[in-house]
């Protein structure tokens, strides 16, 4: 998992872009292979953590896709209350039910 961007701007606003994903092509048959056309479609959904607190993981924001609605939301953003040092975690479901997770370390101020 590629995570583009997670800048802190003057308003207290941290964004997180979603820029890559993959995974092993041994774990997937070969005609879900050949359907997959962008990165994206790797992805079933992914959730973030605006402040993990070391222990469980606070789902607080998430995107999945649905028949309807097949894209996904591939940026999002949280405004925080106050200053200070925050770990975020980005959990990522994969089209197989696999879960990769990336910790990130921001500063608002």
């Amino acid at each position: 998992m590629e995570i583009a961007s997670a800048s802190p701007r003057n308003d207290r606003t941290v964004s997180l872009t979603l820029s890559d994903f993959v995974i092993p092509p041994d774990d997937v048959p070969k005609d879900v292979q050949k359907a997959i056309k962008h990165w994206s479609q790797w992805v079933d959904y992914w959730a973030v953590d605006w402040d993990f607190k070391g222990d469980t993981f606070h789902n607080q924001w998430q995107t999945y896709r649905t028949r309807k609605n097949p894209d996904l939301q591939k940026s999002a953003s949280h405004v925080y209350e106050a200053a200070g040092e925050y770990t975020v975690v980005v959990k990522v479901i994969d089209i197989l039910g696999n879960d990769t997770t990336k910790t990130l370390k921001v500063k608002v101020e």
